[in-house]
């Protein structure tokens, strides 16, 4: 039986990692052959929709690799990401994908050292979860469908607007001049990410055809009390409409999302 061969998607950064990783590879520094390089200005420039997208389309890993902490040439790109990642990886969470897959890791351009040795850790553990649930000729249309909301959850403002804003609200303050803990920040950003990963999964569920509160909430496994509290707040924001009702059930239908 031939042994699995994840493919893996590597983000380096121009300045720091991309360097490191030429100088790996200048030193005849061995490493796994298993990763993609993709090249970008920054690190704070891969977007979690990116990301999604490669999971969506087979890859079995995704690994972004930046300046370390204070090194950054954008000052702090690098921390951005990481405060991406973090929300990133709580969408993860809900899709069923293993959190596993992806990886946040600094690497200097001395340090080729150390970019064969993350490249050649974070290949085992791929090789250890085994091929991507979504890969191969019978993809998991359930985690599909769910990468497809996280997609969306995560292309919508509000969750891009709190991760910005982490630092401000934990460090600076609100309008008000208070403070988030940032324990107060993280339960605040995971309560954001399910709604959001929620209210898309039913935006997609209802694309196709109208469906009462009972049938949405046996998909998404939510309690049907819980899922019209979520349909209320979808339809205040347009997302979400009733489309007719039957006897006394009312069925709903999404509306375009601009």
């Amino acid at each position: 039986m031939t042994e699995f061969e994840p493919k893996i998607i590597g983000f380096l950064c121009n300045w720091c990692s991309y360097a490191g990783a030429d100088l790996a590879g200048v030193s005849r520094i061995q490493y796994p052959s298993n990763i993609r390089i993709i090249r970008v200005m920054c690190s704070g420039r891969v977007d979690p929709v990116i990301i999604l997208e490669m999971f969506a389309n087979g890859a079995d890993g995704v690994i972004v690799t930046g300046c370390h902490p204070g090194d950054c040439h954008y000052v702090e790109g690098n921390l951005y990401e990481e405060r991406k990642i973090k929300m990133l990886k709580k969408l993860l969470a809900s899709t069923g994908l293993e959190l596993g897959r992806l990886r946040l890791d600094w690497v200097s351009a001395a340090e080729g050292q150390r970019f064969a040795q993350i490249v050649t850790e974070f290949t085992e553990q791929i090789k250890k979860l085994g091929p991507s649930p979504v890969s191969g000729k019978n993809p998991n249309l359930k985690i599909l469908e769910n990468l497809q909301a996280a997609k969306n959850a995560a292309s919508d403002f509000r969750l891009r607007v709190l991760v910005g804003r982490e630092l401000g609200l934990t460090e600076k303050g609100n309008v008000y001049k208070e403070k988030f803990s940032q324990d107060d920040f993280d339960s605040l950003l995971d309560e954001t990410v399910e709604a959001e990963f929620v209210r898309h999964k039913i935006h997609l569920l209802t694309r196709a055809e109208p469906l009462p509160v009972k049938a949405i909430a046996k998909v998404v496994e939510m309690k049907p009390a819980a899922v019209l509290q979520q349909i209320v707040a979808m339809r205040r924001r347009n997302m979400i409409t009733l489309d007719h009702v039957e006897g006394t059930t009312p069925f709903y239908k999404a509306l375009e999302v601009e």
